[in-house]
């Protein structure tokens, strides 16, 4: 399942920089496949946190490349309330 090799490639190097990891969904919406992963930080979410989490999590996607078909990254905060 993609969302567990995703997570399985990840999560290290996210919980090295405070992040873990809420949920990971890969789905088909109209033409578009989105990787969806949702994040937060010990020291809260903003966009300066999930630009530094996409900015971790692409390289070690395009590395490893077992994604085959085209699709968008989105990285984001689950809106957990505090």
């Amino acid at each position: 399942m993609i969302e567990e090799k995703v997570r399985e490639l990840i999560s290290k190097k996210l919980e090295s920089k405070g992040f873990t990891i809420d949920s990971i969904v890969y789905e088909k919406v109209d033409n578009n496949n989105f990787l969806r992963i949702f994040i937060d930080h010990n020291e809260g979410i903003d966009l300066d946190k999930c630009v530094e989490a996409t900015n971790i999590i692409s390289p070690l996607l395009d590395e490893k490349d077992f994604i085959k078909e085209s699709y968008i990254l989105d990285v984001s905060s689950s809106g957990k309330e505090v």
